[in-house]
């Protein structure tokens, strides 16, 4: 476990029926949400790896990526504003990381705002390196998406 996480925060594999709470996260973190079909839709897909942090009932994080392969996507990534600076959010990161590292290592890709200084750190952290970047790509407000890389696991992934 991370230092400065509750102990009473549990990260566990996220399911449709934790949609509502993940979505609830949603509109309270993010301007552009997603809607809950598009959830359901995500965490039903069996190349999903989702999972969600969850503190006294309730969904305070959830972490969501694709794998195909020898390269994965992380698509969203979100802590509770209250938790955030706690180390939740790399604690998530760290178990998807894992995760696709057990399975043989993958490229991981991501996109994240260019003012989002904090996410970028949390990202570098754990080995990702600016690689491009998406004039426009978020809406409300409209800004340029910074792409971030990882590098698979060494001897994994595929040649």
């Amino acid at each position: 476990m991370s230092p400065g996480v509750a102990p009473e925060v549990a990260v566990r594999a996220a399911t449709v029926e934790d949609v509502p709470g993940i979505h609830e996260l949603e509109t309270l973190a993010f301007s552009d949400p997603w809607t809950p079909a598009s959830f359901r839709s995500m965490i039903a897909q069996p190349l999903v790896i989702a999972t969600v942090a969850e503190q006294a009932g309730r969904i305070v994080g959830y972490c969501i990526a694709w794998a195909i392969g020898d390269e994965a996507e992380l698509v969203n990534l979100c802590v509770a504003p209250a938790l955030r600076g706690t180390g939740l959010g790399g604690r998530m990161l760290d178990g998807l990381l894992a995760s696709l590292d057990g399975r043989g290592g993958a490229t991981v890709y991501l996109e994240v705002r260019d003012s989002n200084e904090a996410a970028q750190a949390l990202y570098r952290g754990r080995g990702f390196l600016a690689a491009g970047r998406r004039k426009a790509y978020y809406r409300h407000p409209e800004e340029d998406a910074v792409v971030m890389r990882r590098p698979g696991a060494v001897g994994g992934g595929g040649d």
